[in-house]
């Protein structure tokens, strides 16, 4: 006996986000079945760390609709629930610079209820390569290094939907290819939406490209059969003719 169908990890239906009387997010539908891996691409300003804050559950959309795992995050959704699901890396590290990585990584478990033992935390920092730094405070480690223990932390709980913002920034052509390896490993079997600059770094891990431009989707479509240089094409062009139509501005109230 099978079961039902399985519920896309992700469908927005018009999502809307405006900042200052500008649409941010401007009515985008996306939908990203369970286990699928998205290259998030997009210039400066065209969305993509707004709508990576709309997955995570930290920005409220406008209008619109936002499905997890067929679950409704805007009312009537467990969103405790749903946030455990989520491992969201940012921009920003969320690292506590006067604990040690091990410390991290243990306060970030219980805020999810974990009680990870020691060989657990153990491999955590084995896998980025932060091991025998476990007990020296944040505050003495590279940004390279930060952003390596930022990933072990965002996958400690074992999320279903990785949502990655630049994970390459501050690695060396090392971490790096660590990066690529974790996310190869651990990924697997999970939802991947990676947003970047670097194409040729995700494009591997990747099974569609999507374009966010003025934020709006401009492209859509699967990697298979396409080269770095096709997909940094398929990039400026959606940007230059979203460019060329010129900004939209948010509705009465909609602000």
């Amino acid at each position: 006996m099978t079961g039902g169908p399985v519920a896309p990890a992700v469908r927005l239906a018009r999502v809307v986000r405006h900042y200052g009387g500008v649409a941010a997010i401007d009515g985008v539908d996306l939908t990203v079945a369970a286990g699928e891996s998205i290259l998030l691409l997009g210039a400066n300003g065209a969305g993509k760390t707004t709508l990576l804050r709309l997955l995570a559950l930290l920005a409220r959309p406008a209008a619109g609709d936002y499905l997890l795992f067929g679950e409704p995050t805007r009312r009537g959704g467990d969103r405790l629930m749903q946030r455990r699901r989520l491992g969201f890396l940012a921009h920003q590290t969320w690292l506590y610079e006067h604990l040690t990585a091990e410390e991290n990584l243990r306060f970030h478990a219980g805020l999810y209820g974990l009680r990870p033992d020691g060989a657990a935390i153990e491999a955590a920092l084995d896998a980025v390569g932060l091991r025998a730094r476990r007990a020296d405070p944040v505050r003495t480690y590279s940004r390279g290094m930060q952003q390596r223990l930022a990933l072990a932390r965002v996958l400690l709980h074992r999320p279903d939907l990785l949502l990655l913002d630049e994970p390459f920034t501050g690695l060396d052509r090392d971490g790096a290819e660590r990066l690529r390896a974790l996310l190869t490993t651990h990924a697997a079997g999970r939802t991947l939406i990676l947003a970047t600059h670097d194409v040729a770094e995700a494009l591997p891990l990747a099974t569609r490209v999507v374009v966010l431009a003025r934020g709006r989707i401009a492209a859509d479509r699967p990697t298979a059969g396409l080269t770095v240089a096709g997909v940094e094409a398929i990039d400026r062009q959606s940007s230059s003719a979203a460019a060329a139509a010129g900004p939209r501005a948010a509705g009465p109230g909609m602000a």
